[in-house]
Formats: C-alpha cells, sequence, structure tokens
C-alpha cells in the first residue's frame, strides 16, 4: 500500500472506498489490513460497509482475517443503531444453522450475543 493510497483512503466519505481496496487488493493487503480496518472504522458511519467487508473477510478465509473479521462485526454493532445491517452477519458469519446454535453462540461468542440480543431483545 502505498502513501498515495493511504492519502485517498482518508478521504473515503463513507467506507466504500476501502471496501473497494480490500476487496480489489486482497491477496496483498494483509500487512496492511489493521490500517484498512481502522479507517473503514474511522468513516462508516452507519456499518454498512463494516459489516459487508467482516461478510467478504470470512468468505475469502475466516482463520487469516479472524482479528480484522472480528472488529469489524464489533464497530458494525456500535454503528448500525437501526439494525440495517448486523442482521445480514448471523447468517454470513455464524451460518445458515446458526439459530439452532442460539445457545451455544451466545454463551462463546461475544459479537453473536450482541447482535442476537440487538435483533432479539426478548429472546433471549
Amino acid at each position: 500500500m502505498t502513501e498515495n493510497d493511504k492519502k485517498t483512503l482518508a478521504k473515503d466519505p463513507d467506507g466504500l472506498l476501502t471496501y473497494e481496496y480490500i476487496a480489489n487488493h486482497i491477496g496483498t493487503v494483509d500487512d496492511d489490513m489493521p490500517y484498512l480496518v481502522d479507517n473503514m472504522i474511522g468513516v462508516d458511519a452507519s456499518g454498512q460497509f463494516l459489516a459487508s467487508a467482516a461478510r467478504y473477510l470470512h468468505a475469502i478465509d475466516p482463520i487469516r482475517h479472524s482479528t480484522a473479521i472480528d472488529t469489524l462485526i464489533a464497530a458494525a454493532i456500535d454503528r448500525d443503531r437501526e439494525r440495517r445491517y448486523i442482521g445480514s452477519l448471523l447468517q454470513g458469519i455464524w451460518g445458515d444453522d446458526y439459530e439452532s446454535r442460539v445457545d451455544e453462540l451466545n454463551a462463546t461468542d461475544n459479537n453473536f450475543r450482541r447482535i442476537y440480543k440487538r435483533l432479539h431483545p426478548h429472546g433471549m
């Protein structure tokens, strides 16, 4: 990642430019991922691209990108006050069968618990 890339991404108005940069450079951005995640957190006020980036990185390699995914999910939860984007994370991160594992996931995964509680406040 060049200094020019960083200058361009610093002007990202909502996270889309940073998301696109990650997607377009996925094989070469591992060392820059902390910067990219921090940049996205700094500019994505709604949580839309935070959630999208978490799902994308999970689809690419959930183990290699686990730290970035966890950080992006936590930030998406904080930003998505209207619950427009975090619901997609349940199936996208924890799988189609997440509903059958709610108790297990609530007990073992803080991000899952936070999302589930936000979406189902009376269901816990």
